[in-house]
């Protein structure tokens, strides 16, 4: 049998390939490589002879799939599996494990720092008391009392809305399945966005969710409001969210998640919009959250081994 890691999963190879001897043993031949690609052929040729294949976000299309012939097993260290051709992977019988859970952590931080980032400032700030500059013009908000919303509330947005009830926001959330969480009031998506102040969207990428956030939904929000998107970037209408951005429509926005993977074009309309902070999809990505992921990554490989294949994705 051979693993082969088709690109870097953050994680340094010496320790990297330590871990996985100690969680697999000489079970199987492992291949590594440092870099990542995205060409087609490139891909299929570093795949062809492997029975399993470790990849983080990077997109593996119906080809590739099909190149890989003798490919058994996904290892995405990973939560979403949308850049995987999952159809193919069907056909093929071929299992998908993901990493769910190793970046609830990394990911709800990254909420808190934007949002605190945008609310009170810290970017202008640091710019400003360089050059000698006051805090004239840059008097901020507090968390305190704001109304804070959740749009789904798998682990991570119920991470989320428990550190937005330790802030002392009055919490809401918007999910498929209502859950009984102590503090949080569940109510319909349209209720959610005109009632709460900050927007936090926690749903992964399917039909359903595509376009979520439109011209429509943004209309309904407070001008005073924040959008924040750690989900997905096809959760958002980018230019529809620009737009509000720029007519004063809401306050702000905080983006880590764009249609593509970064990086992103100059002239993508949310990088020139009002009030918002950009990052290039670092949420997940945390030193700890990196090491966590490897560590399901290889349990993941020993469990499709011993014939108990987990954390399947169908």
């Amino acid at each position: 049998m051979k693993l082969v890691i088709i690109e870097p999963l953050g994680v340094e190879q010496e320790k990297l390939l330590k871990m996985a001897e100690e969680t697999l043993g000489n079970s199987l031949e492992i291949v590594y490589y440092d870099n990542r690609t995205t060409d087609t052929q490139t891909l299929i040729e570093r795949g062809k002879d492997a029975d399993i294949i470790a990849v983080s976000n990077l997109p593996l299309n119906k080809e590739v799939i099909e190149g890989c012939k003798n490919l058994k097993m996904l290892a995405v260290a990973f939560t979403g599996v949308d850049h995987i051709a999952m159809d193919a992977c069907r056909e093929r019988n071929i299992v998908v494990s993901n990493c769910a859970g190793y970046s609830n952590a990394a990911v709800s931080d990254l909420v808190f720092g934007l949002l605190i980032s945008l609310y009170r400032n810290i970017i202008p700030c640091n710019e400003v008391v360089r050059k000698a500059g006051t805090k004239d013009g840059l008097v901020g908000f507090e968390l305190e009392g704001k109304k804070f919303g959740v749009v789904g509330t798998g682990a991570i947005g119920s991470r989320v809305a428990s550190i937005a009830k330790a802030f002392g926001c009055e919490v809401y959330a918007y999910s498929r399945t209502v859950k009984e969480i102590e503090g949080v009031n569940f109510v319909d998506l349209d209720t959610l966005l005109s009632t709460c102040d900050v927007v936090s969207l926690h749903v992964p990428l399917n039909n359903a969710t595509k376009g979520l956030i439109n011209s429509e939904k943004l209309s309904l929000m407070k001008k005073n409001s924040v959008l924040i998107n750690t989900a997905r970037g096809p959760v958002v209408d980018s230019q529809a969210l620009a737009d509000a951005l720029n007519q004063g429509k809401i306050a702000g926005a905080c983006v880590d998640v764009f249609e593509v993977e970064p990086p992103v074009d100059e002239d993508h309309p949310l990088l020139s919009a009002k009030n918002l902070i950009a990052t290039p999809h670092i949420a997940f990505a945390t030193k700890e959250a990196l090491v966590k992921r490897a560590v399901i990554v290889f349990d993941n490989v020993k469990a499709f081994l011993a014939g108990k294949p987990q954390n399947v994705m169908k």
